[in-house]
């Protein structure tokens, strides 16, 4: 697949060649499941594909704008069948946000064999690749589609992720601190010398105080550094909690509530 450089100054744009999107068989519309909203879909590109939900408001107002969620998914959900991706955690943001805060939501899914952020989870360190891996090259430039089709709000889009999702969270502010609006970095790691680029987003970052998959101390070890670089992330840790951290994190109204009071300035 051809390497593209995005570039995100002002709105992401697109650049290469052959890119398209294709449908694929859904849920039948009768179907009144809470998955049946989001849109099963393909984004390819260079001969790389990536499989993704889409979920639109209920209802679109012309001129009006609304957030976006980007929600990037652990290990245990790549894949290509569209569904596995939805396992964690997105059903009960649809649930809890959906009639109060209408939003889109994308929802990739990672190929197999492939990373959001190719660096070693159960590390005690890592350093941010140069490049970012290619799922999420693939990623970047869906975005910069959807945004451009989409009444998204550029001042309330947000990133969240878990396990291999949180690595990846952490790694896209990283490399683009001034794109999202906050983001919910869930039992991930991140590059501490990458902390001087967050002091001023928001972000709630959440562990398990027993993750032995990965290591509770990589979500301390970058909650301390963006405070030492002046920064003031919100940080929770779960007492005797293993690797799933994410089920009692977006169950709680009060996680959905503070990422959608979140707007950049």
């Amino acid at each position: 697949m051809k390497k593209t450089i995005i570039s995100f100054l002002s709105g992401l744009v697109v650049l290469g060649t052959s890119a398209h999107v294709s449908a694929q068989a859904d849920a039948p519309a009768a179907a009144k499941t809470w998955d049946a909203s989001l849109e099963s879909l393909t984004f390819e590109k260079d001969g790389g594909k990536l499989p993704y939900r889409f979920m639109k408001p209920a209802k679109i107002e012309d001129g009006k704008t609304y957030p976006l969620v980007i929600f990037l998914h652990g290990a245990g959900e790549r894949g290509t069948d569209n569904k596995a991706q939805l396992r964690h955690g997105v059903k009960d943001i649809i649930k809890l946000a959906s009639e109060k805060h209408p939003f889109f939501m994308l929802v990739p899914q990672c190929p197999n064999g492939k990373k959001w952020a190719e660096v070693d989870w159960g590390a005690a360190s890592h350093t941010m690749p140069e490049q970012p891996s290619v799922p999420f090259t693939l990623l970047f430039e869906l975005l910069g589609k959807i945004e451009k089709e989409n009444q998204i709000d550029q001042k309330r889009i947000y990133v969240m992720g878990i396990s291999m999702g949180g690595f990846g969270t952490w790694d896209v502010i990283s490399r683009f601190p001034d794109k999202f609006a906050a983001a919910i970095p869930v039992c991930g790691g991140a590059d501490t010398a990458q902390a001087p680029k967050l002091v001023k987003m928001p972000i709630w970052v959440f562990h398990g105080g027993n993750d032995t998959t990965v290591k509770t101390q990589r979500s301390r070890d970058m909650v301390e550094a963006i405070k030492k670089a002046g920064g003031d992330p919100k940080y929770t840790e779960y007492p005797g909690v293993g690797h799933n951290s994410w089920t009692q994190t977006f169950s709680n109204p009060e996680v959905i509530e503070w990422l959608f009071s979140q707007a950049k300035k």
